[in-house]
């Protein structure tokens, strides 16, 4: 045992095999510290973030980093962002796309983790499976969430933001949402700065 209680826990997620069917196996993705101030609550890894370990390592990746006017180097230190998926590891394709991240995850591991963030001062729901954890009774459709989370947080309120999935599978909805761009996104990237002490 380490003197660490969140190394000891991280340790424990990563040696986690409780979903013994998964189609490519367990391979738990997070990346998490006790002095994150930025945490990014995402869906769960897909293929190519499962292959290479390193969470957000695709075009999703590609274009939330772009949200939030983050570069590499800052995103993946985790002294500065959490990024804690609602589920692990990659659940395998459906006839849509990826699988919703296995709900066991969550129930396992997530509460105790997110006990050890201690000085996060920026939370961000990627999509209907965290919004469903975080902020369970968050208005109507996503884009209802998305609208009053950023009213909310423009009146000072918690400071907790809703946002679509970056996926490429999203375009159509940021398509049909052009407000998100034009009014979201520069809250967004200012919040960031803030939270960051920058």
């Amino acid at each position: 045992m380490s003197e660490n209680p969140l190394d000891d826990l991280l340790r424990q997620v990563r040696a986690c095999t409780r979903c013994t069917d998964l189609p490519e196996g367990p391979r738990p993705v997070l990346q998490v510290d006790a002095r994150a101030r930025i945490l990014i609550a995402g869906q769960a890894p897909g293929r190519r973030v499962h292959a290479s370990g390193i969470p957000f390592d695709d075009p999703s990746g590609e274009r939330l980093r772009d949200w939030l006017g983050m570069g590499r180097e800052t995103f993946y230190d985790a002294t500065r962002v959490a990024l804690l998926p609602m589920g692990f590891c990659y659940p395998g394709t459906g006839p849509h796309g990826d699988l919703p991240p296995r709900p066991l995850c969550a129930s396992s591991w997530r509460q105790p983790l997110l006990d050890q963030l201690g000085d996060i001062r920026l939370t961000l729901l990627l999509g209907q499976h965290a919004l469903a954890w975080h902020w369970p009774d968050a208005p109507g459709s996503l884009a209802d969430a998305v609208r009053a989370s950023h009213q909310r947080l423009l009146a000072g309120g918690p400071p907790l933001l809703a946002l679509p999935h970056p996926s490429p599978r999203n375009n159509r909805w940021l398509a049909q949402h052009p407000w998100f761009a034009a009014e979201v996104l520069p809250t967004l990237r200012q919040r960031v700065t803030t939270a960051l002490g920058g």
